[in-house]
């Protein structure tokens, strides 16, 4: 078991396979010219069920892949397979791009969600966001996927004067598809620009459905991260995730793993413990792991212990979220 100095288990990983994408988008990957980690610097396929291997000996019981675009790494096909091997929930959350050409690698490991980070529902939008033109092949993604009957949560990251004003788009979305619209308060992170006057809140997105819908709050599930909802009639459904304004923390079991092995044992965390090199070395990681989690901070790494409206993103230590992993 592994577990933190305030009682919390920590049950679910999160594993970045590259910090590479096919994707510009601004608040996650600001510069077009990204150096990216040399190869030889990430984990390798062995070396990720390695670790994998340690972490569920230790009870963790869901993994989800990110990125940057987990599908865009040569062998992601060969970590998949190797994965899904394991006794976990294998989940994945990717832009969508190649999940036509990964569906059968996807379903074969046993994948039976797949989040799709989806921003607009407008394709000029997205080409805005996105520097890439592409919007159509993942709408048709996301279709196939729902056609396979997997279960199908669009991430949407909510940006005042960007895109808060296609709330209702997405809402619409889920009246005759069994989707979940996920949406994401814009978090600050080494790049990415943000300001608190971008941010658009958990109760600014309430108010903005309650306009045109009846809203029924939905009782989540142990450790959520989001805030559950549906609306009468409707397929689907909605969540948002209120990392800003009203945090999850006290129920966190969540550990990340970037893609050149270090471990954050917080989205925000301004520390992060070396276990490739150490894999490399020969050296036994739990007790990395284990001391790791122990000294997680009460919430939000430590570092977003004041309001939104007076935080100051520039004093924030912390990687882009890119180089994270979601």
């Amino acid at each position: 078991m592994i577990a933190d100095s305030f009682g919390r288990v920590h049950d679910y990983l999160r594993i970045s396979l590259t910090d590479n994408c096919n994707f510009r988008c601004f608040y996650c990957m600001p510069e077009e010219e990204y150096d990216f980690t040399p190869a030889s610097r990430l984990m390798q396929t062995d070396e990720i069920i390695k670790l994998a291997k340690v972490f569920v000996s230790q009870g963790v019981k869901k993994i989800r892949l990110t990125g940057g675009e987990p599908l865009v790494r040569k062998d992601a096909a060969a970590i998949i397979s190797a994965l899904g091997k394991l006794p976990v929930e294998l989940v994945i959350t990717t832009n969508g791009t190649r999940v036509a050409e990964m569906l059968p690698v996807l379903k074969e490991a046993g994948i039976k969600t797949i989040n799709i980070s989806l921003d607009t529902l407008q394709a000029e939008k997205f080409m805005l966001i996105t520097r890439r033109d592409v919007f159509h092949q993942v709408r048709s993604n996301i279709e196939l996927l729902l056609h396979e009957k997997i279960t199908v949560k669009i991430n949407m990251v909510v940006m005042k004067g960007l895109n808060d004003g296609e709330i209702k788009d997405f809402i619409d979305w889920t009246k005759h598809n069994p989707i979940q619209i996920r949406f994401i308060e814009f978090m600050p992170f080494s790049g990415n620009k943000w300001t608190s006057n971008k941010m658009f809140s958990l109760q600014e997105i309430l108010t903005a459905v309650e306009k045109d819908f009846t809203v029924l709050p939905v009782e989540g599930a142990p450790h959520d991260t989001a805030k559950h909802f549906m609306i009468p009639g409707h397929e689907g459904s909605f969540a948002i995730i209120s990392t800003m304004t009203a945090p999850f923390c006290s129920t966190c079991n969540r550990m990340r793993l970037t893609a050149d092995g270090k471990l954050k044992n917080c989205l925000f965390s301004n520390g992060e413990t070396d276990l490739l090199t150490a894999l490399r070395n020969d050296e036994d990681v739990l007790p990395l792991i284990m001391a790791s989690i122990w000294e997680k901070k009460k919430a939000l790494g430590g570092q977003l212990i004041s309001h939104f409206e007076s935080l100051d993103a520039a004093a924030i230590n912390n990687r882009s979220m890119i180089t994270i992993g979601g």
